[in-house]
């Protein structure tokens, strides 16, 4: 079935390549259409407020895993089932014993979702999208303490090989401007222009009132005006935010892993998928929308501010997950880590152009580590498994058992285990996030 899904095309396309590239502009257009969307021009005076993006995202999210779970669910029931049987069995499934444990990292990703918001209206795309890699080291470090997981001596010097690529990402640019002359302070004044009569004084005031928005004649609303109009970047806002959001990813993740590797029931990924999005309409509801939001949603609508740019960004960060899913089903996780590094690389040349970003020194070996630690925490398996000699476990060599050997070669003398316990003697990799093994559906957040 694994070689099926490899070897799936769409078009003559192989899948494998499709989702891949689909995933690589994925990842690389998201930040940018929302870095933009946070810079860009307001709509009709108003800027769209984070709240209502991070909750269209959750619908759109529950709508996405409610369609593909009750696929999956009308794959497995009889074909004259009816539809009231296919949602009254979704439901059940839904609301299982266990599910409401899946609340406390929904409120962690929401929580998350709103933060990324705040970084990319704060940070360059590019160098949010590098310093966004940090959640690689989050998920290790609560793997270990959260799962018991174990990581070798590669994959600890990749994660200190991806801290020292970020911290020189963030090593700022020496531009200290030098001291103006007498020639630059006469040029700047040339085009300045004094008010001779009363009439030309008038008429100044009345232009320079008509660009004032509403409420700027009160010192009250002048800050908050003046940060709509003209969006100022604020790295160390930024930065604080994007730490924080990949210390949620990394405990949203392994969380969420723990709390299917402690569930007795079979629920499937996408079922997963519905209860996660289902709990996380509730504090992106409440705490987001209402309390925050709330009284100006009240008086400037729900949408207000939104257009085809802020749309695109809702949409782009839904179908992540979907993405993702794709990638890892018909490819593998290196794969994905592959799209997510080239995508890097894409930002930060669409950066130079679409937003005049500086690529310095410092910037290009920071970005150069942390492509080169994703590479090394990919490129690394863990231990290799135990060879099985299959000709242990066939009946015709009963009364007249083989040692087993190590991958070494060397013969094992300890009694042989069974059949299962041979197969699980590899321990799965820490995982980015998280993932279901063998291909499921991941949230990437």
């Amino acid at each position: 079935m694994m070689d099926s899904r490899r070897s799936a095309t769409l078009f003559g396309i192989p899948m494998k390549h499709l989702t891949l590239l689909t995933l690589t502009f994925q990842n690389s257009a998201l930040i940018l259409v929302m870095h933009y969307s946070r810079i860009m021009p307001t709509v009709n005076g108003q800027r769209y407020y984070t709240s209502t993006a991070v909750f269209l995202n959750e619908v759109i999210k529950l709508a996405i895993s409610l369609t593909m779970a009750l696929y999956d669910l009308s794959q497995d029931m009889p074909s004259f089932s009816s539809a009231t049987a296919l949602f009254t069995e979704l439901i059940r499934r839904v609301f299982t014993g266990d599910s409401w444990r899946l609340a406390i990292p929904a409120m962690l990703y929401t929580l998350q979702n709103s933060l990324q918001y705040v970084a990319v209206s704060n940070l360059d795309a590019a160098t949010f999208q590098v310093t966004y890699q940090l959640k690689i080291l989050t998920t290790a470090i609560f793997s270990v303490t959260m799962l018991g997981q174990t990581l070798g001596l590669r994959k600890w010097s990749s994660l200190l090989l991806l801290m020292g690529g970020v911290a020189i990402v963030q090593i700022p640019a020496s531009s200290s401007p030098a001291m103006p002359t007498f020639e630059d302070l006469r040029q700047a004044n040339a085009g300045l222009h004094f008010p001779r009569t009363i009439q030309e004084m008038r008429d100044m005031g009345s232009s320079a009132a008509k660009q004032l928005v509403k409420r700027s004649a009160t010192y009250e609303g002048i800050d908050k005006d003046f940060a709509m109009q003209h969006p100022q970047l604020n790295a160390s806002i930024g930065l604080a935010a994007v730490l924080t959001a990949c210390v949620l990813s990394g405990l949203a993740g392994v969380y969420f892993e723990k709390v299917l590797k402690d569930s007795n029931s079979k629920t499937s990924l996408w079922v997963r998928n519905v209860q996660l999005c289902f709990y996380s309409l509730f504090p992106s509801l409440f705490i987001g929308v209402i309390f925050n939001d709330g009284a100006d949603i009240a008086k400037h609508g729900f949408f207000s501010g939104y257009n085809w740019v802020v749309w695109s960004a809702v949409l782009l960060q839904a179908v992540g997950g979907v993405l993702v899913a794709l990638v890892v089903n018909y490819s593998n996780n290196i794969a994905k880590n592959f799209a997510t590094s080239m995508s890097i690389v894409i930002s930060s040349l669409a950066s130079v152009w679409f937003f005049h970003f500086k690529i310095t020194l410092s910037y290009l070996i920071g970005t150069a580590t942390v492509l080169l630690a994703t590479y090394l925490w990919t490129s690394d398996h863990g231990p290799r498994p135990l060879k099985i000699v299959v000709a242990d476990y066939e009946k015709t060599t009963i009364g007249h058992e083989q040692p087993y050997s190590d991958n070494r070669g060397a013969p094992n003398t300890a009694s042989r285990p069974s059949y299962k316990e041979a197969l699980t003697t590899s321990r799965p990799s820490t995982p980015v996030n998280f993932e279901r093994r063998g291909g499921g559906f991941k949230r990437e957040e």
